[in-house]
């Protein structure tokens, strides 16, 4: 399964292209596909929103969804998800609503 990711333009915060169509601030409600067909449809996505000067370093990534939480593959992802590590009050670990990306 992939999702797209990208940095937010206007103050570098990490996000993700959600399934209600937007970017959101938390990996939570990503929209994950599992095809072809989607991959090149976040991709569109990704291209315009890069386009239309949104966010910058878009990628699409791999993740596993268990049990309906969308998990990175990789390690730079599962640190972009939560934030920094040297320091548990920032960033998005710190948030009350914040929800492991481990």
């Amino acid at each position: 399964m992939k999702i797209l990711t990208a940095n937010r333009l206007t103050d570098g915060e990490a996000v993700w292209f959600s399934a209600a169509g937007l970017w959101a601030e938390t990996i939570d409600g990503a929209d994950a596909v599992a095809d072809k067909d989607g991959e090149a449809r976040l991709e569109a996505i990704g291209r315009r929103a890069y386009d239309d000067n949104e966010v910058v370093d878009v990628n699409l990534i791999d993740v596993n969804v268990v049990g309906g939480v969308i998990q990175p593959l990789r390690l730079r992802e599962v640190i972009r998800a939560a934030g920094p590590t040297n320091r548990l009050d920032l960033g998005k670990q710190a948030r009350s609503t914040a929800n492991a990306a481990a």
